[in-house]
This record gives C-alpha cells, structure tokens and sequence, in this order.
C-alpha cells in the first residue's frame, strides 16, 4: 500500500511537471522544421529529424518526461544548474554523446565517457550532422576570482539545417559574442551578479544581429531579470531582431 501511494505521488509529480512546460516553437530549417523545447533556466531541448538535442540538462529527469532521449548533450560548464549530475545520469543512454569543455570532462566518471568529446574554446566538431563550434564565455573583468573564467565553460554555436543557433551559457557581453555573424537564433544570459544586466545584454544582441533572441537564465540572487525591459531596449534599437519571451520558470523552478 505504502508503495502504491509513493508511486501515485511520484506520477502526479511528474505530471505536473510535465503540465506546467511551456509550448514549444518551431524554426523552418534546410533539413525540415527544428522544434525549440524551453525547459527550465538555461535548459532547453531542440529537435530536428527525430534527433534530439539537450543543453544543459538540469533540475531533474522528470522535467524531460515526455521528451525523447537525447542523442546529443551539450553542457556549457561546470555549475549545478549546467552540469547536473544527477539529472545527467538519469537522462543518459548508452549512445548519448556528451559535449563539454575539458573541466566538466575532468568531473564525468568513466562510465560516462563512452562518447564524449571535449571542446576548447575555438574548437569544432560535426555529430549527427550538427557542426558545433565552442565559444568563450566569461566574465568581465576578469579578475583571479571570477565565477566564470575564460577558458573555463564553453558558449556553442549548433548549425543545425543551414541555420545557426548560439547558446550563450554564462557570460557577459564579451567581443566574442559581440562578433558574432549570421546568428539565426540566440539564447543570451542576463542575471546578476553571475552574468551581465538587462542593458549590457541588451547591448550585446544588438552588436551581434540575431534574427531571433530568446532571454533565458534570467534567475539571479535577487530574483528575475526584467526580461520587458530587455525587449523594449531591443526593440528600439533594432525592430528587425524578434524577441521571443517565454517563461522559463513555469515548474516553479
């Protein structure tokens, strides 16, 4: 009886988890339509031609119920809500391949390196047909005791289709980002004091053109980031570039 309970209360959990993710979009690409699956905070799904992509799986595996396994995972550094160990354990198949920096490479047990490569900032490597360059992320200043040091995590940027897709991780307005060309959609930081503002992102965004941005991560210690703000700034800087907010907190997370 104690069993049967346990197991309902875990059922209606993950439904309504499950009930609470937001829709996903649709991005027409060269090799048919990619879907774009937020999921929480700096975690999202997308996929294309029954190949699923996950980037920074975090939070738990019952926020991915519903959702195919991933073929790929991307994970940008070594912090819990990007590299969450748990969350990758439970999601992780046999074949999975795992995308990281050389730190979170140096976390992985052995067991989970049965397909892993290890990208350096500057380093590219095609999977599944996807071509994924790794960008720095870091912040500024750079100081001996930053939560994100250069060299440490890895942005991406996912070809995908003929279209290029950039996940930022965590990051401040850095020239990097800033030189970004031909970015189709964007996925850009903003919560303070780990990452950069609402101007500074906004900044940022305008110098690099995505045709479509996605605000995420926009948690910080002191609550959320004022993501209207962000897309007025935007807005009136440059009305070609589509701000698409969703909310990245519907679980409650």
């Amino acid at each position: 009886m104690k069993l049967s309970v346990l197991a309902m209360f875990f059922a209606l959990s993950i439904g309504h988890a499950w009930a609470q993710r937001i829709a996903p979009d649709i991005l027409p690409t060269g090799k048919g339509p990619l879907t774009i699956q937020p999921i929480q905070h700096a975690s999202l799904v997308l996929t294309i031609n029954k190949k699923t992509i996950y980037a920074d799986p975090s939070g738990s595996a019952a926020l991915y119920q519903g959702i195919d396994a991933p073929d790929m995972i991307v994970i940008t550094d070594i912090h819990g809500d990007h590299f969450d160990t748990a969350t990758l354990r439970a999601i992780l198949r046999p074949n999975t391949i795992l995308v990281v920096p050389p730190a979170v490479a140096d976390k992985l047990p052995a067991s989970e390196k049965a397909n892993l490569v290890i990208l350096k900032n500057g380093d590219q490597a095609v999977k599944m047909g996807v071509t994924i360059r790794a960008i720095p992320m870091y912040n500024l200043p750079e100081t001996a005791d930053s939560k994100h040091p250069k060299g440490r995590g890895n942005g991406y940027v996912l070809t995908i289709g003929g279209k290029n897709i950039y996940l930022s991780g965590d990051t401040q307005g850095i020239p990097e980002m800033r030189a970004l060309k031909n970015i189709d959609l964007a996925f850009v930081c903003m919560n303070l004091p780990y990452t950069m503002d609402v101007p500074e992102a906004a900044d940022a965004v305008l110098a690099f053109k995505p045709a479509i941005v996605y605000p995420y991560h926009y948690r910080g210690q002191n609550g959320f980031s004022d993501t209207n703000a962000f897309k007025k700034l935007v807005d009136a800087g440059n009305k070609g570039i589509e701000v698409r907010l969703r909310n990245w907190y519907a679980a409650g997370r």
